[in-house]
C-alpha cells in the first residue's frame, strides 16, 4: 500500500510499504477514505524527530471502511463505515471507565511514562503506524471506532477523530460561566472549532491569530477576531471591563511564536544523536510559551486557562507567582475522544451544521500530494487551514 512516511526533519515521503495485517484477534483493518493532517503532525515534521524512525507512518485523523476483522471482534463487520479516534484505548480499565481514554491503563506507554498509545505519533506514544495511508490496522477495534452512517460525506464525520472533540474538551475544561467571555489563542483548526463551540454555547468569543485568512474564517461564524500584536492583552482587557476574559483556551501549543532562544535550543537538540536528543527532550525540553503567558495575562482573576495545544517540555518555566496571585485554574491534556462522541455526533449530523464542520477544510488532495501540503500547512501558505487527504476513493 501507499503511506506517508517520516524520513527526517521537514522530510516526509509517500512510499510503498507492506499492507497491515491482523496481529491480534481484537484487530480490524480499515481502508482509509479520508485522513487529515493535524497541527500536532507538524511537531513531528519539525521537532520530535529523535522519537521517530525513518519509515514511520504518520497520521492520526482517519476514517474509512472495514475490510477485515479479527476472530474476537464482535461490534464491527466488513463494510462498516467508521471514524477512528486518535487514542488507542480499551474502554474497560479504571481510567477509561472514568472518561480518561487518553490515559488508558491497558495501552499506556510506560517506557516513556506516557499516557495511552496514539496512532502515528512517535515512540513516546507507542510508535503505532498511522492513518495517512491506504489501510490501517486498528487494535482493540471493538472500542476504537466511531460508527457512522452511509449517507453523509466524510467531512461531516472526519473531525470526530481528533480536533472536534479536542475543541469540545478544551471548552469544557475552560469552565466558562453562563453568558461569559471566552478568549481563544490561535485560530488553527482546533482554535476554529473552540471558537465555534463557544459561540454555539452562547459565550462571547474573542479570538487571536496573526494570519488574516484564519481570522476571516472565524469571522464567518460570528467570532470577534484580533491580530496578534504587542498590545493584544490590553485590547482584550479593555473589552472585558478591564478584568480580562472569564476563560481562555490556548489552542496554539509548543511551537508558538516568540522566544528565539528557546527556538534555537530546540533546533540544537535536533542536531544531537537520537538517544542523546531523546534524553534532553524527555527530561530538559522547553517549549515556546508565548501563548501560555498571554493566556495567563488575559484571563481575569479567578478565571480558568484551558490548554488544548500540545506541549512537550519538562523544564518549562511557569509564572507561579502570577498564577497563585490571580487564583487561576488550569486544565489540560490529550483529548479523551470517546468521552465526547455522544455530545458531538448529533451536532455533526444536524443539517444546519451548527459547528461548521463543512467550513474548515481548505485543501482536499490525494495522498501523493501530502509531502508538499505538509510544507504548505506549516508555512501557513495558500490560505491553508486544514488539509484532508484521500488515500482511497474506491
Amino acid at each position: 500500500m501507499k503511506a506517508l512516511t517520516w524520513q527526517g526533519k521537514r522530510t516526509v515521503t509517500v512510499e510503498e510499504v507492506p499492507d497491515p495485517v491482523i496481529q491480534q484477534p481484537e484487530d480490524a483493518i480499515i481502508r482509509i477514505t479520508s485522513s487529515a493532517i493535524c497541527g500536532s503532525d507538524l511537531h513531528l515534521y519539525e521537532l520530535l524527530g529523535p522519537f521517530l524512525d525513518r519509515g514511520d507512518i504518520l497520521g492520526h485523523e482517519p476514517m474509512g471502511v472495514v475490510v477485515e476483522v479479527g476472530a474476537n471482534v464482535t461490534k464491527l463487520a466488513v463494510g462498516d463505515r467508521v471514524v477512528i479516534p486518535f487514542n488507542i484505548a480499551c474502554g474497560e480499565c479504571f481510567l477509561c471507565r472514568r472518561g480518561f481514554q487518553s490515559q488508558c491503563e491497558t495501552t499506556q506507554v510506560r517506557e516513556y511514562g506516557s499516557g495511552a498509545a496514539l496512532f502515528g505519533y512517535t515512540k513516546l506514544y507507542g510508535q503505532v503506524p498511522g492513518g495517512q495511508a491506504e489501510y490501517l490496522r486498528v487494535p482493540l477495534a471493538d472500542y476504537n471506532h466511531i460508527p457512522v452512517g452511509p449517507d453523509l460525506p466524510d467531512e461531516r464525520y472526519l473531525f470526530l477523530s481528533d480536533i472536534l472533540p479536542t475543541a469540545w474538551q478544551g471548552v469544557e475544561y475552560a469552565q466558562v460561566p453562563e453568558g461569559g467571555t471566552l478568549a481563544v489563542m490561535g485560530l488553527g483548526p482546533v482554535g476554529q472549532f473552540v471558537s465555534r463551540v463557544g459561540r454555539h454555547r452562547g459565550y462571547r468569543v474573542l479570538a487571536v491569530d496573526p494570519v488574516p485568512e484564519r481570522r476571516a474564517m472565524a469571522e464567518r461564524h460570528g467570532i470577534e477576531t484580533f491580530d496578534l500584536t504587542d498590545t493584544i492583552v490590553d485590547e482584550l482587557r479593555d473589552l472585558t471591563e478591564g478584568r480580562g476574559a472569564d476563560s481562555v483556551v490556548d489552542a496554539v501549543g509548543l511551537e508558538a511564536h516568540g522566544n528565539s532562544g528557546v527556538e534555537f535550543m530546540q533546533k540544537a537538540v535536533g542536531l544531537l544523536p537520537d538517544p542523546a536528543a531523546r534524553q534532553v527532550l524527555d527530561k530538559a525540553g522547553v517549549d515556546r510559551l508565548a501563548a501560555v503567558y498571554a493566556s495567563i495575562d488575559v484571563v481575569r482573576r479567578g478565571g480558568t486557562v484551558s490548554l488544548s495545544g500540545v506541549y512537550a517540555g519538562d523544564a518549562d518555566i511557569m509564572p507561579m507567582k502570577t498564577l497563585f496571585d490571580k487564583q487561576i485554574t488550569m486544565r489540560m491534556g490529550q483529548c479523551n475522544v470517546k468521552n465526547w462522541v455522544d455530545d458531538l455526533v448529533p451536532l455533526v449530523e444536524d443539517i444546519a451544521d451548527p459547528l461548521g464542520v463543512m467550513d474548515l477544510t481548505t485543501h482536499n488532495a490525494p495522498l501523493d500530494d501530502a509531502p508538499e501540503l505538509y510544507r504548505t500547512f506549516q508555512q501557513k501558505e495558500d490560505g491553508c487551514i486544514k488539509v484532508v487527504l484521500h488515500p482511497s476513493t474506491v
